[in-house]
C-alpha cells in the first residue's frame, strides 16, 4: 500500500485495497478501460486491472456486487438497465445521461463526465454505391432498400432488437426482407464493415458502430441518422460512490481525459488496435502521454 504521502492531492489516505478497474471485452472497451486505469495509476491510486472481463451484463453485475470499482460503461445501455427503453429520453444525448445518472445514484453508482462521442448503431454503405446513388443520410438509404437494391450484414441483435433496425425501418418507412439480410450470430463490426466494404456475398451495407476504428480504413459511407431513431451511446466511467469518497481525485481526472473523446478521436485510436493491430494500453498509454494527462 501507498504511504498517504505519496498519494496526489484529493486522494484519501484510506487504500486498504486496490481499486478493481474493469472493462467489456469490446476494443472500446479494452482502450477507455486502460485509460482509466493509467489516469488512477497516475493519481497514486492502486488499481488491480480487470479489463475485458466480459459483455455488458457480466461487468454491470460486477460493479453493481462490489467485485468492480469502476468501468467505462454507455448511457444508452440505462434503457436497458432501466427496462425503459421506449422512453424518448434515451435519443437524446443530455436527456440520456440525465436519467441514467439518477437512476444510478440511487444504486450507490457515479457517472462521471462523458465523452462526446454517440457509439450508436448506424448503417455503413460501400462508398462506390453510395457515391453512385448519392446516398449520405437514412432516408436516401431507405429509397434503395425499399427498390430491393441492399443487401445488409448485421448481427442478429441489431436485426431483432425493436431498438435497431426495427427503429430505423419505423422512423424512414422502408423495410428489408430477410432474404436481403446476412445475419450474424455475433456483434463484430469488423466482420459487417469489410463484408460492405468488399461487396462479400453480395453485402453492400453493413451495420457498424460510430466510433469503429474500421470506418477510417474502409471505404464506406456511413448514413447519418437525422430524425434520431436510435439510442445515444456515449461512453462513461462508472464507480462505486465509495471508491469516489476514497479518492475524489478520479472524477476531475478523468473529465479532463474523456471530455477530449468526440468521435473523430475515438475513430482513430480504435483504428490503431484493430486496423494496426496495436495493443490497447500502448495505444492509450500514447495518447494521455502525448496531451499531458499522465506522466
Amino acid at each position: 500500500m501507498l504511504a498517504a504521502s505519496a498519494l496526489a492531492p484529493g486522494v484519501s489516505a484510506w487504500a486498504d485495497r486496490p481499486l478493481v478497474v474493469a472493462s467489456k471485452s469490446d476494443t472500446e472497451g479494452a482502450l477507455t478501460g486502460a485509460m482509466i486505469a493509467l489516469a488512477l495509476e497516475h493519481l497514486g491510486v492502486p488499481v488491480t486491472r480487470k479489463l475485458g472481463l466480459g459483455p455488458t451484463l457480466i461487468v454491470r453485475s460486477a460493479l453493481l456486487s462490489g467485485e468492480v470499482d469502476i468501468y467505462p460503461e454507455y448511457t444508452g445501455n440505462g434503457a436497458f438497465f432501466t427496462g425503459t427503453e421506449t422512453d424518448p429520453a434515451w435519443k437524446i444525448p443530455q436527456a440520456a445521461y440525465d436519467t441514467i445518472r439518477l437512476k444510478d445514484a440511487e444504486r450507490g453508482l457515479v457517472w462521471l463526465a462523458r465523452a462526446p462521442a454517440n457509439n450508436t448503431w448506424l448503417i455503413a454503405v460501400n462508398g462506390a454505391f453510395a457515391r453512385k446513388r448519392r446516398l449520405a443520410t437514412m432516408a436516401d438509404f431507405a429509397g434503395v432498400a425499399n427498390n430491393g437494391l441492399v443487401t445488409l450484414a448485421a448481427s442478429t441483435e441489431f436485426v431483432d432488437s425493436p431498438a435497431a433496425l426495427p427503429s430505423f425501418e419505423a422512423a424512414y418507412r422502408f423495410s428489408l426482407p430477410l432474404d436481403r439480410i446476412i445475419s450474424l450470430p455475433g456483434g463484430d463490426t469488423a466482420v459487417t464493415a469489410r463484408a460492405a466494404a468488399q461487396g462479400i456475398s453480395g453485402v453492400n451495407a453493413g451495420m457498424v458502430y460510430g466510433t469503429d476504428g474500421a470506418l477510417s480504413a474502409l471505404d464506406l459511407v456511413v448514413m447519418s441518422d437525422p430524425l434520431g431513431a436510435q439510442i445515444v451511446y456515449e461512453v462513461t466511467p462508472v464507480i462505486r460512490v465509495s471508491a469516489l469518497e476514497r479518492y475524489p481525485a478520479i472524477r476531475p481526472a478523468l473529465e479532463r481525459i474523456f471530455v477530449g473523446l468526440d468521435a473523430p478521436t475515438l475513430r482513430a485510436l480504435n483504428a490503431r488496435i484493430t486496423v494496426e493491430g496495436e495493443v490497447a494500453d500502448r495505444v492509450a498509454r500514447r495518447y494521455l502521454t502525448e496531451r499531458g494527462l499522465i506522466g
